[in-house]
């Protein structure tokens, strides 16, 4: 929310930015500087703020693209839909897990003082606030796509011949599907499966003198859109309209006396101990069966729901009526499905069509392996860059290759329609030695990834699931080749997915090289990752984890304080999606306190507090949210002149460092550091995307025109780039012909 939300400090509930001087998002802690307590060891809670509301922070920040008037209409109603997606997988995975810690009793205190019921309770509270203001504004949008001529009617506002017409196409396409379900003493309340959208209808059945109730699914999925359109116009109704006035063909002479909407949450968090199990593959597969099943944390019902039955739905589903139900007052539950309405077609209401360009270094002309064994090494920038003609086109060549003996790679989520896949097989079938490190338990990938993981043992594949204990998170691919000296190693390091489909919406940097070192320690890695056994396994470049990272990592943030101490000017800049792990964040205080200046580029979580005198007054924290999903991690330390440049996959949280297998590797060619650092230069100077935190974990944006944009100021570097890397090639080709003549 926007200082009481964002509508409400700009120019009312319609979004528009307004002349103030900025936008604001609420802080997390009503904390002003002055009330913070700087103890010696820096261990005071009052220092750190929660996780959980930092996250919840975040996405106020990325309902704010939804507010913003001046973004294109489909824009609005997709940032939406994000955030509503969002609260879903937050009930899903922080609340249940809160709740998994309350209901066993757990009262230990997280770092910035809370209970697990502490959290819930504060959690909650913001989440009500925000909905009403998710609620508020999607009138508002609905309004303006029908000036748009893009209608969502109710069932009753369609003209009698469309009525006809849309009970015929669900009558033929839909009908078949519903199963309602009746609850009497011969019928158990139904099983409600996670964040299905149901009606709860009362009815009288011709002889029958006291109303029943029944519960019926909205079918929303495998083919079933959530708006159907009518007679191919730009008008839509809500299917779960339909199914309300349909009703009489699911109960036949039966009087309906009426229905209401309500809709569950269950709780992901479903892990077993691996340490126990016999077969890794049968522990997920069950796992994912206890998630079906899984408790219940939330239930939204639209209002004016009869207090017997809300009270009925409570108890059989195990809620605490008071903190649980979630009552919609107005609008429409399950937000997420305004998704579908961003697919129609209508150019003016939507962002300019983005095509990322081919890498300008990886000639197509040439074998991609000669182009990095010349080049040393590749960065590559996602979405900006075509991930199908670098990632993709290094396994493709990579399969195809006579001369490549091995490829090697780590798989956490990638898309059904892939093509990585693919190039896997073809090179197991080109007689190729392929092994692939499968993360089972990527959260709600895990059916995906068990599927992947059949396929690729039916070529012949060597699949592994990583280490016990530890969740294989690192991107990497190394590929074995024969060269004409010898066998050498080239590798793609990430910070994404090895995923096309997130690759053209996610931001993201790969590394493609040829270094030896760098080669010889993701052999390492991989040895670790498909054997277990770490003793005695050294890394001359590549920092992993749990290994090394994190003492690295301290270690260098205390070498910037020692360097800024014996006058030596210290810069810290690190670029992330969440800061979490308390250790780093008492790092980064401390070498604030020595004068270190230290910029932090974090998309969500960020426990540290900015601005705070005596304490982090060096220190910048700021947001960037828009277009794309900023994913990509980069570390950099001035080390006295002797920069430091690393990307991977980590970010700075407690889990990442410590109970996953993770890759973070240096950048060292002089030119790739200048495209890092131009990353850095326009994500920190002041942008329209760009929101920078106060030390009450509030964020502030300056106004400004939306074109005034990091991303988009990253688009035209990239398109730059290309256009110079074309020149020196046109320069080098006349060179060659002026010598040939």
């Amino acid at each position: 929310m926007v200082a009481g939300g964002a509508a409400d400090t700009a120019a009312g509930v319609d979004g528009s930015n307004g002349d103030g001087p900025i936008a604001e998002t609420r802080g997390v802690s009503g904390d002003a500087p002055a009330a913070i307590r700087i103890d010696p060891d820096l261990k005071a809670p009052e220092l750190f703020l929660n996780r959980e509301l930092t996250w919840l922070a975040f996405n106020r920040r990325v309902f704010a693209e939804a507010l913003e008037e001046r973004n294109p209409l489909l824009e609005r109603v997709k940032f939406l839909a994000i955030t509503a997606s969002n609260l879903d997988e937050f009930f899903m995975k922080r609340i249940g897990g809160l709740k998994q810690q309350a209901i066993a009793g757990m009262q230990e205190l997280t770092d910035d003082g809370r209970t697990p019921q502490q959290q819930i309770a504060e959690c909650l509270a913001e989440v009500r606030e925000f909905e009403a203001e998710q609620r508020a504004l999607l009138p508002v949008l609905l309004k303006r796509m029908s000036e748009s001529d893009i209608h969502v009617l109710s069932f009753e506002q369609l003209t009698g011949a469309e009525q006809t017409a849309i009970r015929e196409y669900y009558l033929r396409n839909i009908f078949p599907l519903m199963t309602p379900q009746a609850m009497d003493p011969a019928h158990p309340f139904p099983f409600i499966s996670n964040l299905s959208l149901n009606l709860l209808v009362t009815l009288r059945a011709p002889d029958d003198t006291e109303p029943s109730l029944a519960r019926v699914k909205v079918p929303v999925g495998l083919g079933i859109p959530r708006f159907l359109r009518v007679d191919g116009t730009r008008r839509f109704v809500p299917l779960e309209d339909v199914v309300a006035h349909t009703l009489d063909l699911l109960f036949p002479e039966a009087r309906i006396d009426g229905y209401e909407f309500f809709r569950v949450t269950r709780n992901a968090n479903t892990e077993r101990d691996e340490d126990e199990a016999d077969d890794l593959l049968a522990l997920i597969e069950s796992e994912l069966r206890d998630r079906r099943f899984a408790p219940i944390v939330r239930m939204e019902a639209v209002a004016g729901m009869h207090p017997a039955h809300r009270g009925m739905l409570a108890a059989e589903l195990g809620l605490d009526e008071r903190y649980d139900v979630f009552e919609i007052d107005a609008g429409m539950l399950a937000m997420r499905d305004l998704m579908e309405l961003t697919a129609v077609d209508n150019p003016a209401l939507h962002d300019p069509p983005h095509h990322p360009a081919d890498h300008a270094r990886l000639t197509p002309s040439r074998s991609i392996f000669h182009v990095i064994r010349d080049a040393g090494s590749i960065l590559l920038m996602h979405p900006y860059e075509s991930f199908p003609t670098s990632v993709g086109r290094f396994l493709r060549e990579a399969s195809e290759d006579p001369k490549v003996r091995a490829i090697k790679m780590t798989l956490y989520r990638t898309s059904s329609d892939s093509e990585v896949i693919g190039y896997l097989c073809d090179a197991a079938r080109n007689g190729k030695q392929v092994a692939v490190v499968v993360e089972l338990k990527a959260r709600f990938d895990e059916a995906a990834n068990i599927q992947f993981a059949e396929q690729l043992e039916e070529y012949g594949i060597h699949v592994t699931y990583g280490v016990v204990g530890l969740k294989t998170h690192c991107k990497v691919i190394l590929v074995v080749r024969q060269d004409y000296n010898g066998l050498r190693r080239y590798a793609h390091i990430g910070t994404g997915n090895y995923h096309a489909g997130t690759a053209r919406l996610y931001a993201d940097f790969g590394l493609l090289t040829n270094d030896e070192a760098i080669g010889a320690d993701l052999t390492q890695l991989f040895n670790f990752l498909t054997t277990g056994y770490r003793a005695g396994r050294t890394f001359k470049k590549v920092l992993p984890a749990p290994a090394l990272l994190k003492r690295a990592l301290l270690e260098k943030i205390e070498r910037e304080s020692k360097l800024q101490r014996s006058g030596s000017p210290g810069l810290i800049q690190m670029k992330m999606n969440a800061l979490e792990d308390v250790d780093i964040t008492r790092a980064l205080y401390r070498a604030a306190q020595a004068g270190v200046k230290i910029d932090l580029i974090v998309r969500d979580t960020c426990r540290l507090r900015p601005g705070i005198p005596g304490l982090s007054e060096s220190v910048r924290v700021v947001s960037v949210v828009g277009r794309f999903l900023e994913h990509g991690r980069i570390y950099y330390f001035r080390n006295g002149g002797a920069e430091e440049y690393f990307i991977g996959s980590a970010d700075c949280m407690k889990r990442n460092l410590e109970s996953r297998v993770e890759a973070v590797a240096p950048v060292e060619d002089a030119t790739l550091r200048k495209e890092l650092r131009a990353v850095f230069d326009a994500q920190l100077k002041p942008n329209h995307a760009a929101w920078e935190m106060r030390s009450d974990g509030s964020y502030v944006r300056l106004p400004g025109d939306p074109k005034n944009n990091c991303q988009i100021a990253m688009i035209d570097i990239v398109e730059k780039r290309e256009k110079e890397e074309e020149k020196t090639r046109r320069r080098r080709k006349g060179f060659a012909r002026r010598a040939m003549k």
